[in-house]
């Protein structure tokens, strides 16, 4: 079977692309590119704001990436993950090389729960014990150095409140 030139050399230019694409593909081998940013405020039990700039992961294919191969998260730096509406929230560290606090958020801005220090690279489920209506991930250690915890306030538009 004779197939025209063009179609030939289509063919050909597949071939010789598609692994290298395959190779180059965020979330497989290498990071997502840096998503919109927005500011988010912690408000703590003791009235001190806690100023953070996170990307925003909201469409599914940037959340199923979120901060896999990032080298690191800077302290003042995160992701939050919205979720649309209060659901179960499980999330995993696979090809995550960067160790992150989670903090899982209810609707109302109010922190679930937080699992601190996750392990690079883990399979394990790290859920949200209940409802809720984001993910925001930090850097490992910064909850635990700046006091967060369950029951503090997130100032956020997603939340109703302006950081």
């Amino acid at each position: 079977m004779r197939f025209p030139m063009l179609f030939r050399r289509s063919l050909l230019a597949a071939f010789a692309i598609g692994p290298a694409a395959a190779l180059a593909q965020p979330g497989v081998d290498q990071p997502q590119p840096r998503l919109p940013t927005e500011p988010l405020v912690i408000l703590t039990r003791d009235g001190r704001r806690l100023t953070f700039t996170v990307e925003m992961a909201i469409q599914p294919d940037q959340q199923m990436i979120g901060l896999m191969f990032r080298p690191e998260v800077k302290p003042d730096e995160g992701m939050l993950f919205d979720w649309g509406t209060p659901r179960e929230s499980s999330m995993w560290m696979r090809n995550t090389i960067a160790s992150l606090d989670m903090v899982f958020i209810a609707a109302d801005g109010r922190i679930h729960r937080i699992a601190e220090r996750t392990v690079p690279g883990s399979l394990a489920t790290v859920s949200s014990n209940g409802p809720v209506r984001a993910t925001l991930e930090l850097a490992a250690g910064v909850t635990e150095r700046m006091n967060i915890r369950a029951g503090d306030r997130v100032l956020h538009p997603l939340f109703g409140t302006a950081p």
